[in-house]
């Protein structure tokens, strides 16, 4: 008995909550019932479906219900159970009448239809006609197509989701409850798909319910009590009208839910607050409805004070909505007003000082406070697109570019700057450009009410809208309404808001100008973090060994060739062995390059143990080292025509590689490979240039393509 209670008690009381629904469904089907249990559970059936249609209601999306398949199954069965309970006592009570079968039956039967059990018919008729053909039937279409719909768009949402993972808007956590929001939004339609056949099989069971109550209410009636024919008729049809009039009410009340969730379209209001925005937001519509119904008012013959009275009242709405708009538009409007006379005072418009003066109106000498620093990190914007940074407009663009920001600098291995954002009346309304120390380093144009629906190779037809180029990495690309989203991502396209574009984008340009974010603070803030740990190695290498402006070099080269700086212990490490030797930065780079191997290799082609690379012919790889060594690492002496030659053969053999889905990786002599990783830089971009020891030990070359000297082709 104790290990009993222990269960129970583990259980809890919420656990058994399931159980008990269950228990009772069966005592209902299997056991006779008193009326008045019968009228608790009648009333508990209506109060249940009110519950479920009022949570519908206030939802914000169909996943806040998500347990509603399930819930509209576990009623439906209670539903069902109550016309067993109800038939069994109807059938065996329905001879004395009145209210032989419950308080709830007879009201529905007397006071709903009047006693009258031809008027119960056509209503109850007309009750199943809404419930089945209409409500039941258009909510299971619209499962059916939004389950298709949403399970063939995952795809697209998945390449989404990893596209904001990858430009650093959102972190591991956040993208592994979007994938499950996915997938919880898959497994909810189509299971609201399975769920509406049970309210249609629901709806034909109340039909064959009531004849068969009816035939034999007749045959209990006229065979067994001995009552004629109308007495029959009356007693059995009222209460089983009234039965059948209780079961279809909460019926009707769960398909009105069901169609309600399934019709719904995620946003951050509720069902009454999008109809008070979007239907009755619109002053001009509401206008011309009054004027109509006033018009008709005004026929003689028509019911005019109806039409008159209606049509007054949504006038009177009209006209408060129309107000209360334009209030709400003369603040904002007062505010820029007051903004602009402010901007226009401090860039000396006409009828302003233009010579700087101090709070006493006096004029005042300039000092180095009114030369303003060269932000390192610029972002300016066209006008249309200052909603995209203000967070009272709902703008996101501050957020993305701090998680760009938070990425980059976990990646690169130093705090990334932070971006200072100002608008450019100079730029075209929708344009915006990234700047570096004040210089442009990328400009393209983008549209606040539209998403970018990014071509990634494969798609599945063709969408209406303006033909693009995504200015992170020069893919197709259409800007289209935000209503095609589901349709883009269904046939295959990558679908992103304006702010991810922009974001993507500065993300792609600070990583490939990551050296130019480095400075002399940086790195001595690096250091000083390195000292906590390694206080002695710190002290040692800098000045002592290598004064800081070596080191900076070194980072810089390393951060130009995509190489982090996270590893500080091993890179100072290095310095520190080999400053002895040389002071030279690149030789000093080359030299920390061997310390990082294994992370660099692991960086360009992950964890495979054979490394497929590309190699250069003996005999072109000895001219590069002789005449690299007597023209020095600038390689002015090289032949035009072989760099044309070696260039080509490069293009070629890093376009097959990407064909074949492998990594571009050129193996070359450690003399040349400064020279050759800054020519492939500039000439073939995404091919990486290692030296024969950067290889690592536990690693292995696989040569899968020759570049000759005298060839075009690899």
């Amino acid at each position: 008995m104790d290990q009993v209670m222990g269960v129970f008690r583990q259980v809890g009381a919420r656990g058994m909550g399931a159980p008990l629904v269950i228990l009772m469904l069966l005592a209902m089907i299997v056991l006779p019932l008193p009326a008045f249990l019968l009228d608790l559970f009648f009333t508990f059936n209506i109060a249940l479906s009110l519950v479920v249609l009022l949570v519908t209601v206030y939802a914000l999306r169909p996943l806040d219900f998500a347990m509603f398949p399930s819930m509209l199954l576990v009623a439906t069965l209670l539903r069902l159970a109550l016309n067993v309970a109800s038939t069994r006592i109807v059938l065996l009570e329905g001879h004395n009448g009145g209210d032989a079968a419950g308080k709830v039956i007879e009201a529905f039967g007397e006071f709903v239809i009047g006693g009258n059990y031809a008027v119960g018919l056509v209503v109850f008729a007309i009750l199943v006609i809404i419930n089945f053909v209409v409500v039941t039937k258009g909510a299971g279409r619209v499962s059916e197509v939004s389950a298709r719909f949403t399970l063939d768009a995952m795809p697209g949402k998945q390449m989404a989701i990893d596209a904001d993972l990858n430009s650093g808007l959102i972190d591991q956590e956040e993208a592994r409850t979007r994938r499950e929001e996915i997938s919880s939004e898959a497994d909810f339609y189509g299971a609201m798909d399975g769920a509406s056949k049970f309210v249609r099989g629901d709806a034909i069971a109340g039909i064959l319910i009531l004849v068969i109550n009816i035939i034999g209410g007749l045959a209990i009636g006229m065979g067994q009590h001995d009552l004629d024919f109308g007495t029959a008729v009356r007693n059995y049809a009222l209460l089983t009208i009234g039965d059948g009039l209780v079961a279809q009410l909460p019926s009707l009340l769960l398909s009105t839910s069901a169609a309600i969730i399934v019709t719904r379209v995620s946003s951050a209001e509720d069902l009454g607050s999008q109809v008070s925005t979007q239907l009755l937001d619109n002053p001009r519509a509401l206008a011309i409805t009054a004027a109509i119904l006033v018009m008709l008012g005004l026929i003689p013959g028509m019911p005019n004070l109806v039409f008159l009275l209606l049509g007054g009242g949504i006038a009177g709405l009209a006209y408060m909505i129309a107000k209360r708009k334009q209030e709400g538009q003369a603040e904002p409007a007062l505010a820029g007003a007051v903004a602009a006379t402010a901007t226009a005072t401090a860039a000396g418009a006409p009828g302003h000082d233009l010579v700087p003066a101090d709070d006493s109106g006096e004029m005042r000498e300039l000092t180095w406070q009114d030369v303003q620093p060269v932000d390192v990190i610029g972002l300016e914007v066209g006008y249309r697109l200052i909603p995209l940074v203000d967070r009272d407009q709902g703008g996101q663009l501050m957020n993305r570019i701090k998680g760009v920001r938070k990425k980059l600098s976990q990646e690169l291995g130093f705090l990334v700057q932070s971006v200072h954002i100002r608008d450019n009346l100079d730029l075209s309304p929708n344009a915006y450009r990234i700047t570096l120390n004040g210089v442009p380093v990328g400009e393209a144009e983008v549209f606040v009410d539209r998403d970018m629906a990014i071509n990634p190779g494969r798609v599945f037809g063709e969408l209406k809208g303006t033909p693009t180029t995504d200015p992170a990495f020069g893919l197709d690309a259409v800007w289209i309404d935000a209503a095609q989203r589901d349709q883009a991502q269904t046939m295959g396209y990558t679908v992103v808001d304006a702010s991810t574009v922009v974001a993507t984008h500065m993300s792609e340009l600070l990583h490939s100008h990551a050296h130019e974010l480095l400075g002399h603070d940086e790195v001595q803030q690096l250091l000083d973090n390195l000292a906590e740990s390694a206080p002695k190695l710190v002290e040692d290498l800098v000045p002592k060994l290598l004064p800081l402006a070596v080191v900076l070099r070194v980072l810089q080269n390393l951060l130009q060739e995509g190489v982090p700086i996270r590893d500080m212990r091993t890179i100072a490490e290095t310095l520190a062995e080999q400053a002895t030797k040389s002071q030279d930065a690149g030789t000093l780079t080359a030299s920390v390059r061997v310390a990082l191997s294994r992370s660099i290799v692991q960086q360009v082609i992950g964890p495979i143990g054979e490394i497929p690379v590309i190699v250069l012919e003996p005999g072109l790889e000895r001219l590069l080292q002789q005449t690299l060594a007597n023209a020095g690492e600038d390689g002015a002496g090289v032949e035009p025509g072989m760099l044309e030659q070696l260039q080509t053969a490069m293009q070629e053999t890093a376009r097959q590689q990407e064909i074949s889905g492998q990594e571009s990786v050129l193996l070359v002599a450690a003399a040349i490979r400064p020279w050759m990783a800054k020519f492939a830089r500039h000439s073939v971009p995404g091919l990486r240039v290692l030296s024969y020891n950067e290889i690592p030990d536990n690693r292995q070359i696989k040569v899968i393509s020759t570049i000759g000297r005298n060839s075009k082709e690899p």
